[in-house]
């Protein structure tokens, strides 16, 4: 049996497969993107070989094992379309990024092309500093906003003055599509004579029967701290359910003190204290405990489905994903799309940057993305998912999440300080520095100096 993906099916990935890669020229400001501007002098063009030979500096952070390979292919056949471009790339981890990206962008020797984080902490920021430059005039060539539907694009969208999310001007393009989930062991479930859990209910019931059968419940590692932001959102998601959780990330309703929002910090820190989580697993890099998960350390381990290559290359037909269904009786997590690749404000080079952009994020990306077991936002036609495998797992679990509305934004999109706030608090939390109640203050804290401010 097959669950079978076509560009149409999917809202989330129901997509035109067909971009207009029409040659042809415009001023700057003539796309249907509200009269945006380039900060280039060129007009917009799709004319790469008339650029004569130029280098094109690609920052990026795909460094898990299948997104570094399907990079490393599209980069290549990039440079054979276009022989007079050479790609130097330059990638990073994601925190590395996050550390490095901002002084990078306003150096005298800054990148052409970057991935960039969506919400207020990197894309806000950039767009309010002027580094970066809407993609906007582009469109009208690529046709960017016809292949993806407008609420994924808006994750890319921010108002010239970067504080308002989610609407204005197009700040770059996403190659993959991604969700939180739960990957588990098949052979140690087994063990402990449980079936693979559906609804977080189930997990959490399963949790002290795997731990009476001497087994790690739940592998986790937050050195790199993001995955405390995936852990307690996939959490929250579940709990507070999609519209609740959703609010409180766009600011639209809420507040981080809600009763769920403390049940969730309740329940995460009790992961600890009842040692479903390993120990010292504040000091355990992430890729350290995806390694030990693959190894057989972990019955359970919380991650996003940018891990599909990597843990499907180590345990095949042993690892399973689902996206738990949540409070409201569908699969709720964490999700949307990968950091957007974006034009920076002072590449000279701006169309051959356009150009990149929408190389690798075209129909024709998203086979060479399935074939090096990454999740594209653009599915090839008649795109197959085999069941009972873990691409066949993460494409249901993408579709089912995307098709009832069951996808939250990133937790640290909210404010520009949250991903610091939240991931120490929940490194607090999970270490019994402090209590549920004190951790949801601290994040409202945070979310209300925010607000106050603008």
């Amino acid at each position: 049996m097959t669950t079978q993906f076509t560009a149409r099916r999917s809202v989330l990935l129901g997509l035109a497969a067909t971009g207009a890669g029409v040659a042809a020229a415009c001023t700057p400001g003539s796309s249907n993107g509200g009269g945006s501007q380039t900060t280039s002098s060129e007009p917009v063009s799709t004319d790469i070989a008339a650029l004569g030979d130029i280098t094109l500096t690609v920052w990026d952070q795909n460094t898990d094992e299948g997104i570094d390979a399907a990079t490393e292919q599209l980069n290549e056949q990039f440079m054979q379309k276009y022989p007079n471009v050479r790609v130097e790339r330059v990638s990073r981890s994601f925190d590395d990024l996050k550390t490095t990206l901002r002084l990078a962008l306003s150096g005298d020797d800054a990148p052409d092309v970057v991935q960039a984080n969506q919400g207020y902490p990197d894309m806000g920021a950039f767009v309010e500093a002027a580094l970066l430059q809407p993609v906007d005039p582009w469109d009208e060539l690529y046709g960017w906003t016809q292949r993806y539907p407008a609420d994924l694009l808006s994750l890319n969208r921010f108002s010239e003055d970067g504080r308002k999310w989610r609407e204005g001007n197009l700040y770059g393009v996403s190659a993959t599509g991604e969700i939180v989930g739960l990957y588990y062991n098949k052979r140690l479930l087994q063990q402990a004579g449980l079936a693979a859990p559906a609804t977080m209910e189930e997990f959490q019931a399963a949790l002290p029967v795997v731990a009476a059968a001497g087994l790690l419940p739940i592998q986790y590692g937050d050195a790199d701290k993001s995955p405390g932001i995936h852990v307690f959102g996939a959490l929250l998601s579940a709990t507070a359910g999609e519209q609740a959780a959703g609010d409180l990330v766009s600011g639209s309703g809420g507040a981080w003190t809600d009763p769920d929002v403390v049940a969730s910090a309740t329940t995460l820190q009790e992961w600890a204290t009842r040692e479903y989580l390993p120990d010292g697993h504040n000091g355990v890099a992430e890729d350290d405990a995806v390694a030990r998960f693959a190894g057989g350390e972990g019955v359970f381990l919380f991650n996003g489905t940018w891990q599909l290559a990597t843990l499907a290359g180590a345990m095949g037909a042993d690892v399973g994903f689902v996206a738990l269904a949540g409070v409201d009786g569908k699969p709720e997590t964490l999700g949307g799309v990968g950091l957007a690749w974006a034009l920076t404000a002072r590449t000279a080079n701006a169309n051959a940057a356009a150009a990149y952009v929408d190389f690798v994020t075209n129909a024709a990306a998203g086979q060479v993305l399935v074939d090096t077991g990454n999740l594209p936002v653009v599915f090839p036609d008649g795109y197959q998912a085999q069941s009972g495998t873990l691409a066949g797992d993460v494409a249901t679990s993408w579709e089912g999440v995307s098709r009832n509305g069951g996808l939250v934004p990133y937790l640290d999109y909210a404010t520009p300080t949250f991903y610091d706030t939240l991931t120490g608090a929940v490194q607090q939390l999970t270490g019994g520095q402090a209590t549920p109640e004190q951790f949801t203050r601290t994040l409202q804290d945070d979310y209300a100096a925010f607000q106050q401010d603008r």
